[in-house]
């Protein structure tokens, strides 16, 4: 049978172009090669596109190639520099690209543009998930629960008056926890405002909800949905920043995760079923990370849809799958599966 060629892009301009990497650096070592032929698409932090050998940590210092996806249709695939200008065609495209610029609606556009299938969410729910207020709006005209939120754009450093301490002052539009401050009293808005404005100009403040945060990873499309183990984080002290440990793969040095969830399973199944929930609201396909705050009454809050969570080692998805059953090869092959089907 012939392999279908599969372009895996990752790196990328944004803060997360390391996690990325290592993302793609799991997917390479699982995807099914006698299924299909991945084809490693490095984006540097300067935005360069290289046909690889395989991601690494030092995946530029190899044997690299300029390519990129052209939007041109017939083409269907990359433009590669090989001495001359050379066109490979690719079959799917499995975009292991974190925050802005991967998640946020701008490669999907590309994607669409060419007419290739691509895993994951599309433009608009990419968008839509990326901007936390609008997740939060679009959520609540669903009969979602979220928190109170306020949005300062721009220049816009008119903070409310009742603010309520402690909050959370995030980016709006940004990946992970980077720019995320906890914000204990109204001496320290200030400095908080100043650190999300590094990642984005549009910030949002968020009333800070009592409760253990709780997560679902959910994979297909339509009514075809698979929801993996619920996790749990137990945090000792500060907020959640994974991503930002200095060694993130021997875990993280504030918070217990626990895969499933130290709960009833009837609490677990119901947890299951509002991630669905927000994960059809939203408009996600594909696949996605639907994190929620469980508060002492029962009730899911809505934390964020992740639309395209991390795929490494340490990373909460995969390993909320494989607590379900599924191994990161299977999950691969599903999630290339279903963009072709689309």
């Amino acid at each position: 049978m012939k392999r279908l060629k599969i372009a895996i892009l990752f790196g990328g301009c944004s803060e997360e172009h390391d996690v990325s990497v290592k993302s793609a650096t799991e997917i390479a070592t699982s995807i099914d090669t006698q299924k299909y032929e991945p084809i490693y698409v490095g984006i540097t932090k300067s935005g360069v596109w290289k046909i690889c050998e395989r991601p690494s940590v030092a995946w530029e210092e190899g044997n690299c190639r300029r390519a990129v996806i052209s939007p041109d249709r017939e083409t269907h695939g990359l433009l590669a520099e090989d001495g001359q200008r050379r066109d490979v065609h690719i079959d799917a495209v499995f975009p292991v690209l974190h925050g802005k610029t991967g998640e946020d609606g701008a490669v999907q556009g590309l994607l669409e543009l060419s007419g290739i299938p691509y895993v994951g969410c599309d433009i608009q729910s990419s968008a839509t998930c990326m901007d936390k207020s609008l997740a939060y709006t679009v959520a609540r005209s669903a009969g979602i629960d979220t928190p109170e939120f306020w949005v300062l754009n721009g220049a816009d450093m008119a903070v409310p008056d009742a603010l309520a301490y402690p909050v959370f002052v995030k980016p709006a539009r940004s990946g992970s926890s980077f720019g995320v401050t906890k914000v204990e009293c109204a001496e320290e808005l200030g400095a908080a405002l100043t650190a999300a404005r590094r990642y984005d100009s549009k910030v949002l403040i968020e009333q800070a909800v009592v409760g253990t945060e709780v997560g679902c990873a959910v994979l297909g499309n339509g009514s075809e949905l698979i929801v993996g183990a619920v996790d749990q984080i137990e945090l000792l002290h500060g907020i959640f920043r994974i991503h930002q440990e200095a060694e993130p793969e021997k875990g993280s040095e504030n918070a217990v995760i626990t895969v499933p969830a130290d709960l009833p399973d009837a609490k677990r199944d119901e947890i299951r079923e509002v991630a669905k929930s927000i994960y059809v609201a939203l408009g996600c396909e594909g696949l996605a990370r639907v994190d929620m705050f469980l508060q002492a009454d029962g009730r899911g809050v809505l934390n964020e849809v992740n639309t395209l969570p991390g795929f490494t080692g340490y990373s909460r998805y995969p390993r909320m799958m494989a607590a379900a059953g599924m191994s990161l090869s299977e999950v691969i092959d599903r999630c290339i599966s279903s963009s072709m089907v689309q």
